[in-house]
């Protein structure tokens, strides 16, 4: 079964859904990819991941680090889920290009190099937003590059992990 539920961030409605145990996926209501990975036979109803992740998202939208992660499930190709992992390495406040990742996935697979457009592409289909952060990766010269839920969305999280201060507020 597929479980369903909404919360509100300084950034948008989210959607939230679990297989019961663990996060499957986290969304902006209105990104790219919206629900893409849901079976749609979902059913709302409160579920302890989804206090844990509102609680980590009360947190991280305070400025902090939230130090801790739901426990997580994504749905997606082994490629994908690899690229998913890396991105989880991303410490807080700091970022990654996706030439970098490309290179780290590389050495882990034993091969000389990786296409950092599959890996943009894998990234893009992210389907837990924010806790598996996609928006700490930039392009090549470190420009906001690609990001589902909006590149003023992506800049406004960037600046909240550099600045400890609130996403969404004065500019």
């Amino acid at each position: 079964m597929e479980y369903l539920h909404y919360t509100e961030t300084p950034l948008g409605r989210v959607l939230l859904s679990s297989d019961g145990n663990a996060l499957t996926g986290l969304w902006f209501e209105d990104q790219k990819y919206f629900g893409a990975t849901l079976s749609g036979n979902g059913e709302e109803k409160e579920l302890p991941v989804f206090r844990q992740a509102e609680k980590w998202l009360s947190v991280y939208f305070s400025g902090k680090d939230p130090g801790f992660t739901p426990p997580l499930a994504p749905k997606g190709t082994p490629f994908r889920t690899a690229v998913w992992e890396i991105l989880r390495t991303i410490p807080f406040g700091q970022t990654r290009t996706y030439s970098e990742i490309a290179a780290v996935l590389a050495e882990q697979r034993g091969i000389k190099s990786m296409s950092a457009q599959a890996v943009g592409g894998a990234v893009g289909h992210n389907p837990v937003s924010l806790i598996i952060p996609c928006h700490r990766v930039l392009g090549a010269d470190g420009s906001l590059t690609g990001y589902a839920g909006g590149l003023d969305r992506k800049a406004k999280l960037l600046a909240l992990e550099s600045s400890g201060g609130r996403a969404g507020g004065e500019d």
